[in-house]
């Protein structure tokens, strides 16, 4: 059973009790990511969370690692486009410890100076390793496209100059603006004492500022847009989609299913296509990625750089017969099912559960239990699906990037 709770200082606790195991995953979300951040400061997000682990006045880097590692535990954390999520997960028997060195971490970072400049060189080499990799370029590429000036279109890690020059001062700033009451959220999933934690998070979320974040209003006028990076590399990779999909949208369901049937799976229409009839490309496969106020549809390929104008031919094709047949009864069911076992599977850890009652009640305000969500996708209908059809068959809404040797006008292949 999952339960909300309002501590009296504020702060709110997602609960998920489940006593027949015997391990605890506990996160602190905050509504901070990359869409809060402006042209001076891209990345700093994510180097906030890098600094996290870095030391506290009562225990240096090592000895954070070293205290989880003594009872057994994990500790990690993550920054995406609108979260950032600081968690551990240890034995039931062992949660007060772990949530003990969370807090000290999460509450009394040092943003030590000496330390900032050697965690710097790490980030550094993680946006070299970004780089390297054509898939995470491309995609990065097609946000850029896809979302322009908004900040949805912006890289997650910043850029080598702006990190370079964070100060202290400049994260506590970013801190103390947006790791507020309002903006912080806890998430407990496993086995737990339930009065003893939450009087911990009583005693530690008492000293969050109550302070308003900042709103800003970006403005958003969607334009198709196409970029092409010339690389010396032995493959060519494209990403090419559409606007759309946010989180609590009425026909969410229904885009996963059509983005299943087209690119989700092995027996999906792309892969057996462009794969396995025409052997034109190792990956492909389509995705929704999905925000608050926003998301997208996205085809996915990398090809031999002879290739890449046959394998959009190809997409197109698919999309076009998409358009002009529809999905067979099947499909449908066969699509259904698979999103189902995608949901069940990804909560079938104290961890997944975790992630998703915090992400869920951090940025929609509630929580679909597991029998309401899978409910909703047993209820997509086939009006429903058309409607998504529509959407991502609409080849003068597309964007779209890729990366190759082979410089191609993307706009003429994609919208003809």
């Amino acid at each position: 059973m999952i339960k909300t709770v309002k501590l009296d200082c504020g702060a709110q606790v997602v609960l998920e009790k489940i006593p027949y195991v015997k391990s605890t995953c506990v996160g602190v979300w905050v509504k901070a990511g990359s869409v809060n951040e402006n042209g001076k400061n891209f990345g700093i997000s994510h180097f906030i969370e890098h600094m996290t682990f870095k030391g506290t006045p009562s225990r240096n880097a090592k000895q954070i690692a070293e205290d989880i590692d003594r009872i057994g535990g994990q500790i990690n954390a993550f920054t995406g486009k609108e979260a950032t999520c600081y968690y551990v997960k240890t034995l039931d028997s062992n949660i007060g410890k772990a949530v003990e060195v969370l807090l000290d971490i999460f509450f009394h970072s040092s943003y030590d100076e000496v330390e900032m400049e050697r965690e710097k060189q790490v980030v550094y080499e993680e946006i070299n390793m970004h780089d390297d990799s054509p898939e995470d370029d491309v995609s990065d590429t097609f946000y850029e496209a896809l979302f322009n000036d908004h900040p949805l279109g912006t890289e997650i890690l910043g850029t080598k100059e702006i990190l370079a020059s964070f100060t202290p001062d400049d994260l506590r700033k970013y801190v103390d603006e947006n790791y507020t009451m309002g903006n912080v959220l806890i998430s407990v999933t496993g086995n737990f004492d339930e009065e003893e934690i939450l009087n911990t998070f009583e005693k530690h979320f008492k000293q969050l500022s109550k302070k308003e974040q900042k709103k800003v209003i970006y403005p958003d006028i969607y334009e198709p847009k196409f970029i092409f990076k010339e690389r010396d590399i032995e493959q060519a990779h494209i990403c090419m989609g559409v606007r759309g999909a946010k989180l609590d949208d009425d026909l969410h369901y229904a885009r996963h299913i059509v983005s299943g049937i087209l690119g989700g799976s092995m027996s999906s229409r792309l892969f057996q296509s462009i794969r396995e009839e025409k052997g034109m490309a190792y990956s492909v496969y389509s995705y929704l990625s999905s925000y608050t106020n926003d998301g997208c549809f996205t085809i996915y390929a990398g090809v031999g750089q002879e290739k890449l104008p046959e394998t959009i031919r190809l997409i197109r094709n698919e999309l076009e017969l998409l358009k002009d047949k529809g999905i067979t009864e099947d499909e449908f069911n066969a699509a259904k099912e698979q999103l189902k076992s995608s949901y069940t599977f990804s909560l079938e850890n104290v961890s997944g559960k975790m992630a998703s009652n915090g992400k869920s009640q951090l940025l929609l305000g509630k929580i679909y239990t597991p029998e309401e969500t899978l409910n909703k996708i047993s209820s997509v209908t086939m009006e429903e699906v058309e409607k998504v059809i529509n959407e991502f068959t609409n080849m003068n809404s597309y964007s779209a990037s890729a990366t190759g040797r082979n410089v191609v006008d993307l706009k003429e292949l994609i919208c003809g």
